[in-house]
């Protein structure tokens, strides 16, 4: 075994080659060095600021709802390891992803029945794009290869999530040029509970019906637009989009990969407006934060439709596709999460969110509070200072990832009481300094 870093020298090397998500090279801020979690906490190599450990406020991008180091998950791990820990799925199979699979079908939407197991949301979405694109090829309609969305999207890096982001003032605008040109309709109206608004339902139905004979597909994030502003919108809008693809022959994908497992409220936040889509993705709190894993679902329909064209196969293979020991994990999680009280968790939760945070609604510069399951948001009226909004959070003994003009926190669902009280002042002082 190699001598452990010291603390400093890990940050030189870390600074000299690691690149980190949405930075430069080299990066502008230290990163903290993390030396082990356990629960809710992160355990820092060395204090900041005062703290030696941090509240995650973040579940380490909202993957580890059940919070670090859990021993069901350890178990779950430790025993696939001993096992295998992969085997390619190309012309062999293993009971972990089967159960999944199985797991999966059982837990989502009833017409969803096909698993294809990938090793990212992103991917996850990919897959999706690429078999709305094949089912309307294989049906003979190749001229259906465009997506729409609406304003306001995230889902994802690679390239073509990439397309239905937001092209203006998202993270991706600079691609705008050389990406695929998607339909993108307005920004849903904000407010969960806002009384939908007709003329915007009309505008997506004008959309879609305009559209439809170059469409394949409309993707969008149910009920909670993510990475692209953390904002929520009525769960009408998805009945709306339901309806007209239906009427107009457009397939319907929902991109459930930060909704997903509770996170809204509901298992999945399809359920909010009682529909189903064709085809869905999941990943982030799939295997509980442990390793890296998304699936893509569909129906019947999409999958006969695709294997029945000129090319019969869905031809998309990660190496790592059904991983056991991501597979294992993720039954684990599962079963984890169903096991207990969820739901209750989460309203608990989203309660104390709902408390701690209405004092920030007084602050200079907030221009609004919002908040909906285990999801906390307050947005500025200016781009938050990200140096000195996370300084704040630190503070505090919390860890949090403000982006753009938003300060928002998603917590593990077994953070306790104190603890979602003490990320609510780090938010609080992370929006009064950022």
């Amino acid at each position: 075994m190699p001598e452990p870093l010291s603390p400093a020298g890990l940050r030189a090397l870390d600074r000299a080659h690691v690149w980190h998500p949405y930075g430069p090279m080299p990066g502008r801020q230290e990163p903290l060095v993390v030396e082990s979690a356990s629960g809710v906490r992160l355990r820092l190599a060395e204090p900041a600021h005062g703290q030696h450990e941090l509240v995650d406020g973040m579940s380490s991008w909202w993957s580890a709802v059940h919070g670090y180091n859990h021993p069901v998950l350890n178990e779950a791990a430790r025993d696939q390891l001993d096992r295998m820990s992969h085997v390619m799925f190309g012309g062999l199979t293993h009971e972990p992803a089967v159960r999944l699979a199985a797991r999966l079908v059982e837990i989502t939407p009833e017409p969803l029945q096909h698993v294809f197991l990938a090793d990212s949301g992103s991917v996850s979405v990919e897959v999706a794009v690429k078999m709305c694109l094949q089912y309307w090829r294989s049906a003979g309609r190749p001229a259906k290869q465009r997506l729409l969305t609406w304003r306001g999207g995230y889902h994802g890096d690679t390239w073509q999530p990439m397309s239905v982001c937001d092209p203006e003032g998202g993270m991706h605008e600079l691609w705008s040029g050389a990406l695929p040109r998607q339909v993108f309709a307005d920004e849903p109206p904000a407010g969960f509970d806002a009384e939908p608004d007709a003329a915007y339902a009309t505008h997506l139905r004008e959309l879609i019906a305009h559209h439809a004979d170059e469409l394949a597909a409309v993707i969008v994030e149910p009920v909670v637009q993510g990475a692209g502003g953390m904002r929520f919108h009525s769960p009408a809008y998805l009945r709306v989009l339901r309806e007209a693809c239906d009427a107009h022959g457009v397939l319907l994908v929902f991109d459930e990969i930060a909704t997903g497992f509770g996170r809204t409220g509901r298992l999945f936040a399809a359920e909010h407006a009682g529909v189903s889509p064709d085809v869905m993705c999941v990943g982030k709190a799939l295997t509980g934060g442990y390793l890296t894993m998304a699936a893509t679902l569909c129906t019947t329909a999409v999958a006969e439709g695709i294997s029945r064209g000129e090319v019969p196969v869905l031809a998309h293979g990660p190496t790592f596709m059904g991983n056991p020991l991501a597979s294992a994990v993720a039954c684990a999680s599962i079963e984890l999460l169903l096991g207990q009280d969820w739901e209750q968790e989460v309203k608990r939760i989203g309660a104390g969110l709902r408390d701690g945070l209405a004092p920030a609604g007084e602050l200079p510069g907030v221009r609004e509070v919002r908040v909906l399951g285990a999801i906390g948001v307050v947005q500025l009226d200016h781009e938050v200072d990200m140096e000195s909004a996370t300084r704040a959070a630190v503070r505090e003994g919390v860890w949090l990832r403000p982006f753009r003009d938003l300060v928002y926190t998603m917590p593990p669902y077994v953070t306790g009481d104190e603890d979602v009280a003490r990320i609510c002042r780090a938010v609080c002082a992370a929006a009064r300094e950022g």
